[in-house]
């Protein structure tokens, strides 16, 4: 089959970001700000990560100009979430972010794809509280993603099922889970990462299976099938950072068809019922379905 394209920013730029803060349904706010950005090591990390995905998974990735913002900029995920053809544009918590929207949309266009947009504007959406199994879609309920955010995620991908999940801790869905094969499940082993899969774990007719990872930031990582061959390829954080995560991920990898791409010891900050209705998980506000 056809490789679908990354995306990534084409470069790294300093600057300001907007203001840090809660106000979801998933409570704990949201985290504060960054420390200091090493801009030398973060070009280094995303000329490695693309080089990656270019050289070994042999994907097309499509570089956007950068975008103001700081660092936040690089998140693109947050701003699109694609499945088949259809991309569905986010409403970004951050009101700052969504004038990043129309350099993506500009580029789904260009790249055939039948582009919707949020209309709700009581709705936000970040595209790393959505993650796609291949048989339906969790959306958590965070601090930067509402109800009416998965919502719009419904409505955009009536095909599958949609059920919402609960995120505490102030982070996304995907900063600590990510799919690691084919019905597989990678998963951080925070409190607020058992409590998701838990949650996904009822609301699914399927049975997944799962690969726990001591490190939440190691859940999250990039499955991939070069050229459709089988097995697979998982691209994921160095061992300099989670050694034991790396561990956990090598005795359950090996032996197989599937296989390991591991970035430079820079590591890389990683980029995870049928109809419009929602089902809500353990702990929602509210459930459609």
């Amino acid at each position: 089959g056809t490789a679908r394209p990354v995306f990534t920013p084409l470069s790294l730029k300093k600057g300001g970001g907007a203001r840090e803060g809660g106000g979801g349904a998933g409570g704990g706010g949201a985290p504060g700000p960054p420390p200091p950005l090493d801009l030398a090591k973060a070009h280094r990390q995303l000329g490695v990560y693309a080089g990656i995905l270019r050289q070994k998974l042999g994907l097309q990735v499509v570089e956007l100009p950068p975008a103001p913002g700081g660092l936040r900029a690089l998140l693109l995920e947050d701003l699109a979430v694609v499945q088949g053809d259809t991309a569905l544009l986010t409403r970004p918590w951050r009101p700052t972010r969504r004038h990043e929207l129309s350099s993506v949309r500009a580029v789904l266009e260009e790249l055939k794809l039948r582009v919707v947009t949020v209309t709700d504007e009581g709705a936000t959406l970040d595209g790393s509280d959505v993650l796609f199994t291949g048989r339906e879609f969790f959306v958590g309920i965070s601090s930067w993603t509402n109800h009416r955010g998965a919502e719009a995620v419904a409505d955009a991908f009536r095909d599958f099922t949609v059920s919402t999940v609960p995120v505490g801790g102030g982070g996304h869905l995907k900063s600590f889970c990510s799919m690691a094969a084919p019905d597989t499940i990678a998963i951080g082993s925070s409190e607020a990462a058992r409590r998701a899969m838990k949650a996904m774990e009822q609301l699914s007719d399927h049975a997944y299976g799962r690969l726990s990872v001591p490190d939440d930031p190691a859940g999250n990582c990039l499955f991939a099938r070069p050229g459709g061959a089988a097995g697979g390829v998982l691209v994921h954080r160095s061992p300099e950072e989670f050694p034991g995560s790396l561990q956990v991920g090598g005795a359950w990898g090996g032996g197989g068809a599937w296989g390991r791409v591991v970035p430079g010891g820079d590591g890389w900050a990683g980029l995870r019922g049928k109809g419009a209705g929602l089902r809500g998980g353990q702990g929602s506000q509210k459930g459609w379905g």
